[in-house]
């Protein structure tokens, strides 16, 4: 049997699942062809499992394809219904252990500490286990929701044994990464609470060890849209160039969406300019039902990968006016890198958790949670900002965000990695 010579291996929730992170590694999985991975492999949940969850998903019919010599893997659930949970997370650790009986030097990157890096972990402690030696280099990515959503429900419920798990899984990988510098504070600052409460030592090794690697963006799917396919995407929708706010991203409170329809009530600019709510998420019937009787609000829940960077590049202005929830504080924004690349109206969003991040001073700031703040600024961008100074936000927006391009972001994680002669 002939084998690859070096394999990367990225534990995720890959598409369908409508999350920035399934395209962090879709860009990773691109890069690392052209970085002497020879098989990249995207190792995550069958479909079936993913809509029975209730995640928002991409149009099944329209998902971008992927590179040859990128392999999707959905393992299939082992046992039956009498294991209620950890089936199908047993058929993607089987998987890996297989992966890693093959001798083949593998990095592995996983990306959300539960449950892909104790897919990881677990896999690797069984192939050594068994005897199969696998040359293997384990990365753990910690993404916002780890910390947000996970890590902090620990500690609000006071679930230390929980928190001690995630804290050892996450820190027995080669390298441990966040998503952002905010992610990374947020990560120690937890460690610190642990430690207090059960003498553990885990906040001196996060400070230490954890670096911060920002969200590897295709930069090349946002540069340089052809104008007409622009035009064509908007009368597709009804829409006209500046003749729209646009918000798209996961539609759940905690990205301000309903703070966003109230202040849409209020902007002068309304009469001007239509509400363009693009995607999906558990808050989408909430937002059906306030904006029913509002024909100057359009709601998109079939947008894809290729339409996304012509609506945001038409748009007068995109708004997230995203604020921090119990189970959710944006950690990043990606969404709002893509959107400094795409060009178009100026970004109008809040300082929370890690947007500053990605805007720098791109962008024009509201308090979270000001409802008549962000119809203030709304109205200013769209009704009474110079020409010259829109351009000049969009040519500083688009050069901090090329700072997020995959290509960088990849040869900062795994800075070993030499290009290919050859490859461009």
């Amino acid at each position: 049997m002939i084998h690859p010579s070096r394999r990367l291996v990225i534990v995720v929730r890959a598409d369908p699942v409508i999350c920035g992170h399934s395209g962090e590694a879709r860009n990773l999985a691109e890069v690392a062809l052209t970085r002497g991975f020879d098989d990249v492999r995207l190792l995550t949940w069958p479909i079936p499992t993913l809509q029975a969850a209730g995640l928002p998903l991409k149009p099944l019919d329209r998902l971008l394809p992927y590179s040859p010599g990128i392999t999707v893997e959905r393992p299939e659930a082992v046992g039956d219904y009498r294991v209620p949970d950890g089936r199908h997370q047993a058929g993607l650790t089987g998987r890996l252990v297989e992966l890693l009986a093959e001798p083949v030097p593998t990095t592995c990157l996983s990306m959300y500490l539960v449950p892909h890096t104790a897919v990881v972990m677990d896999a690797v402690t069984a192939a050594r286990a068994a005897g199969f030696a696998p040359r293997v280099r384990t990365v753990a990515k910690a993404v916002g929701s780890d910390v947000t959503n996970v890590i902090r429900s620990c500690l609000r419920e006071r679930r230390f044994g929980a928190a001690t798990v995630l804290f050892t899984t996450f820190l027995a990988n080669d390298e441990v990464v966040a998503v952002s510098e905010y992610t990374r504070e947020e990560i120690v600052a937890s460690a610190e609470q642990v430690d207090a409460h059960c003498g553990t030592a885990f906040a001196e090794q996060c400070r230490r060890r954890v670096t911060v690697s920002y969200p590897p963006i295709d930069s090349a799917a946002f540069l340089d849209l052809d104008q007409a396919q622009v035009d064509a995407a908007l009368a597709r929708r009804g829409l006209e160039r500046d003749g729209y706010i646009l918000f798209l991203s996961r539609v759940t409170r905690a990205k301000g969406i309903d703070d966003l329809l109230v202040a849409f009530g209020r902007m002068r600019s309304r009469s001007r300019v239509k509400l363009v709510v693009a995607g999906t998420g558990p808050a989408l019937e909430d937002v059906r039902a306030m904006a029913k009787e509002d024909d100057r609000v359009v709601l998109l829940s079939d947008v894809d990968d290729q339409e996304k960077p012509l609506l945001m590049h038409g748009c007068a202005a995109y708004v997230l006016p995203t604020k921090p929830e119990p189970d959710f504080v944006e950690t990043f924004g990606i969404a709002l890198a893509e959107k400094m690349l795409a060009g178009g109206g100026p970004i109008v969003t809040t300082r929370t958790g890690g947007t500053l991040e990605a805007v720098g001073d791109t962008a024009v700031l509201v308090e979270t949670g000001d409802v008549a703040g962000l119809a203030a600024a709304v109205d200013r961008v769209v009704l009474d900002m110079p020409v010259a100074e829109r351009q000049e936000l969009e040519l500083r927006a688009r050069a901090r965000a090329m700072l997020f391009d995959k290509v960088a972001v990849f040869d900062g994680l795994f800075p070993q990695e030499a290009p290919v002669v050859g490859v461009h």
